[in-house]
């Protein structure tokens, strides 16, 4: 039997042998039976060859799609690349690029990497790697990714072009951190903000070191930022959860077909703790979560327990809805299966996972649906059967079967994206210009820190340039469509004026300093902070 049937036997086995229990049903026997004599059958049969990994691959894949849009099957190859942004950690060189007109640009250099380490500096283009010329039409993510990352220990020697010289540089790849949190700052004198983008190794330890930090600051309110944070660990997800809450309130708890009950709660422990005065008001550790149909997974289950608790505030838009728990399954040939084995519900009982039974397609154009249906700009268009009400510890009414309904809900803001706008965008002009106008300017006076920069910016006449240069890549302005809708044109020539700004400053300062940037225009930001100010 060749390795394809091989491996596909023992995948069905290992699914098999979690789904049932010791005695196994003929049902089982005979579906595996039935796999393996097909498989035997092309092997010794079919025509040409047949390529069997390739095969058993697919059959896995459908297998598990029968099963629910979560469960999937994890090729040897890709276990590595599929897990080291939950890990917290990859083995690199530990810079972030863009391709910018065939040539690799350094966007940021990861701190504490070992590029950092040999001054590598954000702006750099890259020449070669280990000798091959690293510009051209061939130039893409995949051949870049194939060539830095590699094995703690061994060494890479890239030419870099900076300032019209060129530098060779000796770097030893080694572990790169992957941070979970982008940016935390305050927002005013009493308001902290934290941004957290997945729940990994290191993401509570992260939180409690930003959290510090905004605490020396004057921090007596929080906004915790889970806006496109699709998930991670479920057990780093309870000790997020377990920063806000008090010692024995019930965080999340999970049950399957095979998996009994099992609670996760609060130790009391947590390093952000309500403040109560003696009539329940909170005086102290005062919170507010923004959530939105990007939010998934670890994030519904901190913002599901925020808001059955009464603890804070959830501002934004209906999160995703996934509240499905996989398991890690690991293949003999080093592939992996993650398969699902539970449900999760928050404190008040509320299963958060929308339905999939019209199959693993139409689960995914969910979030498109309810653009379409209008829901992502009006709360009057979402819709909960009664059937799914809960209450919250303090009587407050939500529902489950579809997502977490934020307390204060914030419409998408549909009119930024102008035909010009998306012009732009879609040449990539509003990524290439910026990098390119940073990268020409590193060394101006005029922009030596943020503070110098924001002060003259507005003498940069940036906008204009970008005009300039839109117009020699085609993308002109359809005057007549923007007199006919002067309001929404308006609206998204400010947007883009600030994305320009926020991208400049990105590509100068890091990524911070694009937030710091961009919360003038970011709605969900300006309401949360109103929220946590009342």
């Amino acid at each position: 039997m060749k390795r394809g049937v091989a491996l596909l036997v023992a995948v069905a086995a290992t699914v098999a042998a979690l789904a049932q229990p010791p005695i196994i049903p003929d049902s089982v026997t005979a579906g595996q039976a039935r796999v393996d004599e097909v498989m035997k059958l092309i092997d010794g049969n079919y025509v040409e060859g047949p390529d069997m990994d390739r095969m058993s691959s697919e059959a896995i894949n459908a297998m598990l799609k029968a099963l629910d849009p979560h469960s999937i099957y994890i090729a040897a190859k890709d276990v590595q690349r599929a897990n080291e942004g939950l890990q917290g950690n990859f083995e690199g060189v530990g810079i972030s690029f863009q391709i910018v007109n065939d040539t690799i640009v350094v966007q940021s250099v990861i701190e504490g990497g070992p590029s950092e380490k040999v001054g590598v500096q954000v702006g750099d283009k890259i020449i070669t790697i280990n000798g091959e010329k690293a510009t051209g039409d061939s130039v893409s993510n995949d051949f870049v990714f194939k060539r830095l990352r590699g094995k703690k220990g061994t060494e890479v020697v890239m030419e870099m072009l900076r300032g019209g010289a060129v530098y060779p540089f000796h770097i030893i790849r080694d572990k790169v951190p992957i941070y979970s949190i982008d940016t935390y700052f305050m927002a005013d004198d009493t308001v902290g903000y934290i941004r957290l983008t997945r729940f990994a190794r290191t993401s509570v330890d992260e939180f409690r070191k930003a959290l510090k930090a905004l605490k020396k600051q004057g921090m007596t309110a929080l906004m915790l930022d889970l806006r496109g944070n699709s998930g991670g660990y479920l057990d780093i997800a309870n000790a997020m959860a377990n920063e806000f809450l008090d010692r024995g309130q019930l965080i999340v708890y999970t049950k399957g077909r095979t998996s009994p009950r099992h609670n996760y709660s609060a130790n009391g422990r947590g390093n952000w703790r309500a403040e109560r005065s003696k009539d329940g008001t909170v005086k102290g550790g005062r919170l507010v979560v923004l959530i939105d149909e990007g939010s998934a997974s670890a994030s519904e289950i901190v913002s599901g327990a925020v808001q059955d608790w009464d603890r804070g505030i959830l501002v934004g838009r209906r999160s995703y809805g996934k509240g499905l728990v996989q398991r890690m399954f690991p293949l003999k040939d080093g592939g992996q299966v993650r398969l699902t084995t539970a449900r999760y519900y928050t404190p008040s009982g509320r299963c958060i996972q929308r339905p999939y039974d019209e199959g693993t397609d139409a689960y995914r154009q969910d979030v498109n649906n309810r653009y379409r249906h209008g829901e992502l700009v009006s709360a009057d268009s979402i819709h909960f059967d009664d059937s799914l009400k809960y209450t919250t510890a303090h009587g407050r009414t939500v529902y489950g079967g579809g997502g977490v309904m934020p307390d204060v809900f914030v419409p998408l803001d549909t009119m930024r994206l102008s035909d010009y706008y998306i012009s732009l965008r879609g040449k990539g002009l509003l990524n290439s210009f910026p990098m390119q106008w940073a990268d020409q300017h590193r060394s101006d006076a005029r922009v030596k820190d943020f503070d110098t920069f924001l002060a003259n910016y507005d003498s940069f006449g940036l906008d204009s340039l970008l005009a300039a240069v839109a117009l020699e890549k085609g993308v002109v302005r359809d005057t007549a469509r923007d007199a006919a809708e002067p309001e929404r044109i308006a609206h998204s020539d400010r947007y883009m004026r600030l994305m320009l700004k926020a991208q400049v400053a990105r590509n100068l300062f890091g990524i911070d300093h694009y937030y710091l940037v961009m919360k003038e225009a970011d709605d969900g930001y300006r309401k949360a902070l109103e929220v946590i100010r009342r």
